[in-house]
C-alpha cells in the first residue's frame, strides 16, 4: 500500500502492506484499513497506477462473463494489483513506489497525551505525519506536534464515523454534534475527546473550550435518530458527494466495525476439458496475447517472447484463429441485467462426472462411498487439484449482502463512473472434497418437510430480513439448500480437527440446482495463493475410513451443543428476523471467508434429530 503524496514527496511513501486476496476479503476499494499507526481508506480504481509495472490480467472467461453481468458490458479484464518484488539492499528503490493507493481516513485525529481532538488539515498544522524509514512502514504514523503535555505523542485516528446503508461513509460530525448544530460562541473552539471509565457502551466525553460538551452515547441506537447531520453521499474513497436515497438512516459506528465494509465477489472454478490443443494454449496466454492485432505482429512476439515458447508447435495461422475465437467470445459477455449469471452449473456437472482429462489447475477423481453412508451419499470426488479465480464487483456497507449473483441493493461504485473497465481479481490454488447426496433421498426429505411450520417460520424470518432492509422478499432458497448448508459447516468443523487445517483456511461451495436442475452437492476445498496450491492434507480425508469415520463424527457433534436446549429449540417469530434454526456459535457457524451466506440458512434440526421435532431431520435416528 502507498500513501497519495505531493508530487515532491518529503516522506517515502509506503505505509504498510497487504496480501493479494486481502485486497478482496477485507482491505479492498473502499475498506478501512488498520495499520500500527494510523487508519486509511484504500481508494477507488481510477487511482490505482500501472505505469511501472507490466499488468498481469487473470484469464477465466466464464467468470469475466459473470462480472459482466454485475457491472456492465465495458468490463475487459480480471486485473491483479500493481506489485513490484522489493529489491535487496534498496528499500527506497522503484518497489516502494508501486501499490494499491490510501488516503488517512477518518481524518480526524485525538491525540494520546492531551486528548487534542481536530482534522489533519486544522490550521496551523497541529499534526506531522513521520515516516523516515523506508525498511520500517509499520512505524509510519502521525504526531501531536503542538502537544502541551509530551514531546510530540502519537496521534491516533478518532475512534467514530457515521455511515448509511446506501454505502456512504463520512467523518463523524463532532463540531456539529458537540454544538446541537448552534455555532461556536468563541469561534472554532477546540475540541478534546476524554473517556470515561464505564461498561455502559461508548461513554466517551467530547468537549470544546466554549463550554459545550456531549458523550458519544447520545450518538448511537435509537436515541441518536434526529441527533445526527443527514448523509451527504460521501464515498471517501472516490473523493465524490451526492444525493442518497436514505439519507435519514445514519448509524454512528466505531472504527473498525466488522459492519463498515462487506465485500462482493464473484468467485470461478477453472474447469478443464472444455478447450484442447491450440485454443487451450492460448488461453493460457491470453494476457500476453489479447493485445495480438494481426498475424504478423504474432510471428514476431513468437519468436521473441519466451512465454509463448510452447505456442512455436502450432502453426502461427492457427494461433491467429484461435485469439480471434477467444476475442468473439471475450466481447459477446451479457449486458447488464438483473438476472445472475450461473456460474455454478457447469461446475457442478464437471464435478459429477470425473474421469476426464484434467490440466495442471485442476485434476479429480471418484472415490468410493463406504456403505455406511450409502443411503445419503451418492458420489464422493476428490479434487487433486483446482484453482479459484475472484474478481471484487464492489462493497456494501453496514448489512453484508444477501447475495445470488445479481447486483445486491447498496452496492458501492469501484471507480468514479460506476463502469469500471477491469476489476481486481486474485487466484488460488488448492484441493477439495466433493460430496453428493442422493437425489431421491433428498428430494423426499423435502417433500416431508415442504409444509412443515418450523419451515414456514424460517422463512417469514426470511421475508422480515430482507424487508426490514429495503428489499424485496425473494431469493428464498429450496429447503435442499438449508440442508446442504447445514451439512457442510458440520463437516468443515469436523476436518479442521482433523486435517490440520483452521476453519477459517477452508471454504464451501453449495450446488442445490434450481427448480428445473436439481442439484445436491458440497465442494469443501482450501485455497492459497501460492503457485503450488496445498499439500493434501484434506484430500487424504476424503479415503474411505477417513471419511467414514469424518461423518460419523460430525453427526455425533450435531446431536449436543452447549447452548442446548436454547439452540436445539430456536425457532423465529415475530418481529425476529434471524434467518437460522438450531445454530449457533458453539456448533455450527464459521468464520466469513469460509460461509458463503454470512452464517444463515443453518439449523442442525434438518440434518439429526434435535429439538422437539425428530421428524425434520433428513436422518433418522
Amino acid at each position: 500500500m502507498s500513501a497519495a503524496a505531493p508530487e515532491r514527496e518529503k516522506y517515502f511513501r509506503r505505509v504498510g502492506t497487504a496480501r493479494t486476496s486481502h485486497l478482496l476479503y477485507a482491505a479492498g476499494v473502499g475498506a478501512v484499513v488498520d495499520l500500527p499507526g494510523m487508519s486509511v481508506v484504500v481508494q477507488g480504481l481510477d487511482s490505482w497506477d500501472y505505469s511501472a509495472v507490466v499488468i498481469n490480467s487473470i484469464t477465466e472467461q466464464r467468470l469475466l462473463r459473470g462480472v459482466r453481468g454485475v457491472l456492465g458490458q465495458q468490463v475487459e479484464q480480471l486485473r491483479t494489483p500493481p506489485w513490484l518484488p522489493n529489491e535487496p539492499g534498496d528499500p527506497a528503490g522503484p518497489a516502494s513506489r508501486v501499490g494499491v493507493p490510501v488516503l488517512p481516513f477518518p481524518q480526524w485525529l485525538r491525540c494520546t497525551a492531551c486528548e487534542r481532538l481536530g482534522p489533519i488539515q486544522e490550521e496551523g498544522q497541529i499534526w506531522r505525519f513521520e515516516n523516515r524509514n523506508p525498511r520500517r512502514s509499520d512505524l509510519a504514523r502521525f504526531v501531536h506536534a503542538q502537544c502541551t503535555k509530551r514531546n510530540e505523542p502519537v496521534a491516533v485516528p478518532a475512534r467514530f464515523v457515521i455511515a448509511c446503508p446506501e454505502g456512504h461513509l463520512d467523518e463523524f460530525p463532532w463540531v456539529q454534534f458537540v454544538h446541537r448544530g448552534r455555532a461556536c460562541t468563541v469561534g472554532p473552539g477546540r475540541l478534546t475527546m476524554q473517556d470515561l471509565v464505564s461498561n455502559v457502551g461508548p461513554n466517551v466525553m467530547v468537549r470544546c473550550e466554549c463550554g459545550e460538551r456531549r458523550n458519544m452515547l447520545q450518538a448511537v441506537g435509537l436515541q441518536s435518530r434526529g441527533r445526527l447531520p443527514r448523509c451527504r453521499g460521501r464515498h471517501p474513497h472516490l473523493g465524490t458527494f451526492s444525493e442518497c436515497k436514505r439519507a435519514d438512516d445514519v448509524r454512528t459506528l466505531i472504527l473498525g466495525a466488522s459492519n463498515q465494509w462487506f465485500p462482493v465477489a464473484l468467485s470461478a472454478l477453472h474447469l478443464p476439458g472444455r478447450t484442447a490443443g491450440v485454443t487451450a494454449a492460448v488461453e493460457a496466454r491470453w494476457s500476453i496475447l489479447r493485445e495480438i492485432d494481426g498475424l504478423g505482429t504474432l510471428n514476431f512476439a513468437l519468436k521473441m517472447q519466451p512465454e509463448l515458447i510452447e505456442l512455436r508447435a502450432f502453426a502461427p495461422e492457427d494461433v491467429w484463429n484461435a485469439i480471434g475465437e477467444l476475442r468473439k467470445a471475450e466481447d459477446g459477455g451479457p449486458q447488464l441485467s438483473e438476472e445472475p449469471v450461473d456460474l455454478r452449473a457447469p461446475e457442478y456437472e464437471l464435478l459429477c462426472n470425473p474421469g476426464g482429462i484434467g490440466d495442471q489447475d485442476f485434476s479429480w477423481r471418484e472415490q468410493g462411498v463406504p456403505a455406511s453412508l450409502s443411503g445419503l451419499l451418492h458420489q464422493i470426488v476428490l479434487v487433486d487439484r483446482l484453482r479459484e479465480v475472484k474478481a471484487f464487483v464492489g462493497f456494501t456497507r453496514l448489512d453484508a449482502p444477501e447475495w445470488t449473483g445479481g447486483a445486491p441493493p447498496g452496492l458501492a461504485p469501484l471507480n468514479l463512473d460506476g463502469h469500471p473497465k477491469w476489476v481486481p481479481a486474485a487466484e488460488m490454488r488448492g484441493e477439495g472434497i466433493f460430496i453428493r447426496l442422493r437425489e431421491d433421498v433428498v428430494a423426499q426429505w423435502e417433500d416431508r418437510v415442504a409444509d412443515h411450520e418450523h419451515i414456514a417460520a424460517l422463512r417469514a424470518a426470511y421475508v422480515r430480513f430482507r424487508r426490514n432492509r429495503g428489499q424485496d422478499a425473494s431469493g428464498w432458497p429450496p429447503a435442499r439448500y438449508w440442508l446442504l448448508h447445514t451439512l457442510s459447516h458440520l463437516l468443515i468443523r469436523q476436518l479442521s480437527l482433523d486435517c490440520g487445517y483452521s476453519s477459517a483456511s477452508l471454504t464451501e461451495r453449495i450446488y442445490a440446482g434450481t427448480d428445473d436442475q436439481p442439484a445436491s452437492g458440497i465442494l469443501i476445498y482450501t485455497a492459497a495463493s501460492d503457485s503450488e496450491g496445498t499439500l493434501g492434507g484434506l484430500v487424504a480425508q476424503g479415503e474411505p475410513d477417513r471419511l467414514e469415520a469424518l461423518f460419523e463424527h460430525a453427526f455425533q457433534g450435531a446431536r449436543w451443543c452447549s447452548s442446548d436446549p436454547l439452540c436445539s429449540e430456536r425457532q423465529p417469530a415475530e418481529p425476529e428476523e434471524f434467518v437460522y434454526g438450531a445454530a449457533c456459535h458453539a456448533c455450527l457457524f464459521l468464520s466469513e471467508t469460509t460461509c458463503e451466506r454470512g452464517n444463515r440458512l443453518l439449523d442442525r434440526s434438518l440434518v439429526v434429530p434435535v429439538g422437539t421435532d425428530p421428524s425434520l431431520a433428513v436422518l433418522s435416528e
